[in-house]
């Protein structure tokens, strides 16, 4: 294990960072985060997931710092209020995925670098008060950062052995943009990494569960208390991201040396490689292969009822973490294969208003999902897995083989980014039901002129409005 000073860098990184320093193509992409995140926030909180945390969040109580997501009024804490917000935002599995050039990084794509620090840094506005849209920008995008340097440098082996990375390497990310609007320096600012690193959890065997979003909130929850606590004077390991029984070493066997040169926004990871915003409220690993299979639809004019069988071929890479090759509820179709294709052949659109247990349970969608295999191609997998490739057969009953190819540039990733109208078209699908017209219009409003925005808790104020509404 080479010695390192992880720690120390990251923590001169967000003492030190500035919104002058922030390109202008990080403040354009960090509007579309924000705008993705605030939607999914919204659709988030009218899910039985968030509205149990609500719920337990209210009746737990406490000092009323920051309002509760789908509970009207009411203030709790701001960690707790953390724990729903960040749930929220990560309900749908629909939130934006950091991007790597990395071939060793067998996904892909590595954390959701938007929910854990947008989260803190909300919540940390209703608490402190008089925060600014352009103070909120910075705190966001310091997390941002940091979260995606660790996730970025960090051996695959962290995710590969089961870890959730937007659970563990999302902590950071609150825990960044939290201590970035108290104002942390030196010493107290290393405890708070240090508290971050020992609160960092998640692990895979929640996927497909209402567990896996808490993941998310769980990192936006403990990355505001280790803020707080070492505001306090509480402290942990100044050094936790290094050495033998460090962060990076414990939790992923390491990291890739050569990549520490890189520093903290050298280049602003947001801008370069770049963040991917989800077209689909699925893992994804998925969404190549659902554009696929969307494609040989429109192109075919396909009926449900005119498909035999559906043959998926792909590598490791999608298979394996995609793991359910039945899912019988909402949650497990966000990780399988067979549903997502039937979803698509059903419906030939998939938006969380698809994603509903009685649809996803339903005779038409289990019997489809059925007639679908799932094939490991030694061939895709020879290719590498630097890119997501898969190939989707579909036998008709007539005696047709229709066969649609992936593209490797996949829809929503920054060599295919999605419009802006389709972005503002993704928020104001997530807020159907959730906030009416005039609400949305606020909400996107306040965030174009976020520079300009006197007190950022503005934007969680108008998402108590739209939880009124719900109700």
């Amino acid at each position: 294990m080479t010695d390192t000073s992880i720690t120390a860098a990251g923590a001169r990184f967000i003492e030190s960072a500035t919104h002058e320093s922030l390109p202008a193509e990080a403040l354009r992409i960090g509007r579309r985060c924000i705008v993705d995140t605030l939607g999914l926030y919204l659709a988030g909180g009218l899910e039985p997931t968030v509205q149990i945390l609500a719920a337990d969040a209210v009746e737990t109580g406490g000092k009323a710092e920051a309002f509760v997501l789908s509970a009207g009024n009411a203030k709790v804490p701001a960690a707790l209020a953390a724990r729903v917000l960040g749930t929220a935002g990560h309900a749908h599995d629909w939130d934006d995925t950091q991007v790597s050039h990395d071939p060793a990084h067998i996904y892909g794509l590595l954390t959701h670098p938007s929910v854990p620090p947008l989260t803190a840094a909300l919540v940390m506005a209703q608490r402190l008060g008089n925060v600014s849209g352009h103070q909120l920008m910075l705190a966001f995008q310091t997390g941002f950062e940091f979260e995606c340097k660790i996730s970025e440098w960090m051996l695959p082996k962290h995710y590969r052995r089961g870890n959730h990375s937007s659970g563990t390497v999302g902590t950071f990310g609150a825990a960044a943009a939290a201590a970035k609007l108290l104002g942390l320096e030196g010493e107290k600012l290393a405890h708070c990494i240090g508290m971050a690193a020992s609160f960092a959890a998640g692990i895979r065997c929640n996927f497909g569960t209402m567990t896996k979003p808490l993941h998310v909130g769980r990192a936006a929850e403990n990355g505001v208390t280790a803020a707080l606590l070492a505001a306090r004077g509480f402290t942990a390991d100044p050094a936790a991201l290094d050495g033998q029984w460090g962060f990076l070493q414990v939790m992923g066997e390491g990291f890739t040396p050569e990549k520490i040169s890189q520093g903290f926004a050298k280049t602003w990871t947001i801008v370069d490689p770049g963040v991917s915003i989800k077209p689909y409220p699925s893992g994804i690993v998925t969404h190549q292969s659902m554009d696929a299979m969307l494609k040989l639809v429109l192109d075919n004019d396909l009926k449900p009822e005119q498909v035999e069988r559906v043959r998926f071929y792909a590598g490791k890479n999608i298979l394996e973490p995609i793991r359910y090759p039945l899912a019988k509820n909402h949650l497990q179709a966000k990780f399988s294969m067979p549903a997502l294709l039937a979803m698509i052949v059903i419906k030939r659109r998939a938006s969380h208003h698809e994603f509903m247990d009685a649809f996803v349970a339903g005779p038409q969608m289990q019997d489809l999902q059925k007639r679908t295999d799932l094939i490991n191609d030694a061939e895709i997998d020879a290719k590498g897995w630097d890119l997501i490739r898969s190939r989707i057969e579909v036998e008709t009953k007539d005696g047709r083989k229709l066969v649609q190819w992936a593209d490797e540039k996949y829809r929503g990733g920054p060599l295919n980014p999605i419009s802006d109208a389709d972005l503002e078209g993704k928020f104001r699908m997530c807020a159907e039901g959730a906030i009416e017209k005039g609400a949305q219009d606020k909400l996107l409003e306040a965030v174009a002129g976020l520079d300009k925005l006197a007190d950022a808790a503005t934007l969680a104020n108008l998402m108590v409005y739209q939880a009124e509404a719900a109700h």
